[in-house]
């Protein structure tokens, strides 16, 4: 069975900047700002058909990244994988609040990819 990419986010230092580019870029619809989030946060819905929903965020020191999410069973076993094919824990698991399980990795040449534990 494979692992399908489920979520994207896009981080920056300007959170009301990014919305309204991407709002007015792509006429997505993006909801308020998550509470207890740590960062300011907001889910987003493409509306497209077939496609998948986001988030946008803004953290004041932090240059961003622009990543995707894949969903896996089990987010430690994941990241031992990546460790061994040469990648590296950025994020190690957490909770996001009223959400799922999530980390961020590097991948060998330091791309920012997210994963989702399999909600059950």
């Amino acid at each position: 069975m494979g692992n399908p990419v489920v979520h994207f986010e896009i981080i920056g230092k300007d959170f009301q900047a990014l919305q309204r580019f991407y709002k007015g870029a792509f006429d997505w619809q993006i909801g308020p700002p998550i509470p207890g989030a740590g960062v300011s946060y907001a889910l987003v819905d493409p509306h497209g058909e077939g496609g998948i929903n986001g988030g946008v965020g803004g953290m004041d020191d932090y240059a961003g990244h622009a990543t995707f999410y894949v969903q896996v069973p089990d987010l430690e076993a994941a990241l031992a994988t990546i460790q061994r094919l040469g990648g590296s824990t950025l994020v190690p698991p957490n909770q996001v609040p009223g959400g799922p399980s999530i980390a961020l990795f590097n991948d060998p040449e330091g791309h920012v990819v997210g994963l989702v534990q399999n909600v059950q």
